[in-house]
């Protein structure tokens, strides 16, 4: 993943403001407080927890994907780059992670 500008500032629906100076992930960063990335479009899966239980997704601009928990959308996010969501995404596919919720 390259350093790029995150592109967005302002205050976040909670009232924080987003400071637009910082210019995004580099390739050593894998996790970034919540806060830094700005006003980012996050999704999570239609079969979700209907009680918020449920990780969510957003793309970033320099092409990498950041991971929240969305009980905590302020929190840590973790940081992978596009290749490592394509191989997690494989192998779920593929039902390599199975075990782990059956």
């Amino acid at each position: 993943m390259t350093t790029g500008v995150v592109g967005v500032s302002g205050k976040r629906e909670d009232g924080v403001e987003i400071d637009s100076r910082w210019t995004g992930p580099t390739d050593e960063d894998t996790e970034v407080p919540g806060v830094l990335l700005g006003l980012l479009t996050w999704r999570k899966s239609a079969a979700s927890n209907p009680n918020g239980d449920c990780v969510e997704l957003a793309p970033l601009p320099a092409g990498g994907v950041a991971v929240r928990n969305s009980r905590a959308p302020g929190g840590t996010a973790l940081i992978y780059t596009r290749a490592e969501m394509e191989a997690f995404l494989h192998g779920a596919k593929a039902g390599e992670f199975d075990d782990l919720v059956m």
